[in-house]
């Protein structure tokens, strides 16, 4: 079962390596890894995704605890939470297939950032199943190249992973 851990950290150089050395070091595999800035500059949030049960869950979060620089680990609920993930598609298009590529990604959402005479390229923001739907629609045009960044999450209603109350 996939689960989704968010971590907040102290901005600093090397947490993010100390945090990926941690599951390597216990075997532990990261299905999908993101961190960025908070609100508070000196704060930064990283979204791990890992597949496991609830012991490996668990595992995890005593382990990510002992880190010094980690100041909060919170196990997003499933079903509490809208996560997302960016993706960019270079998707293989001629004249005689562009209106086809372009209806796909109007039907899906996906912005046209991005056309050559040869390609378009997509950028389409969403959840990792909805983003595996559009690439199944768009494999038989081909595709040049697929950048997917990590998901990000956030918990739905009034609910933080922050430090405030």
């Amino acid at each position: 079962m996939k689960n989704t851990i968010s971590v907040l950290v102290e901005n600093q150089p090397g947490i993010l390596s100390k945090v990926a050395g941690l599951f390597s070091r216990r075997g532990f595999n990261i299905d999908s890894l993101a961190v960025g800035v908070t609100d508070d500059s000196s704060i930064s949030r990283i979204t791990i995704v890992v597949d496991g049960d609830d012991y490996v869950v668990e595992q995890v979060e005593k382990q990510l605890n002992k880190l010094i620089q980690v100041i909060k680990v919170k196990t997003l609920e499933p079903g509490q939470y809208i996560s997302r993930e960016l993706s960019l598609i270079k998707v293989t298009c001629h004249a005689s297939n562009r209106g086809d590529v372009m209806r796909v990604a109007e039907l899906m959402g996906a912005r046209i950032i991005d056309v050559t005479t040869t390609c378009l390229t997509l950028e389409f923001a969403d959840t990792a199943e909805r983003t595996d739907t559009l690439l199944d629609l768009l494999r038989p045009f081909g595709f040049k190249e697929i950048v997917r960044a990590g998901a990000i999450a956030i918990e739905k209603g009034e609910k933080t992973t922050t430090l405030k109350k």
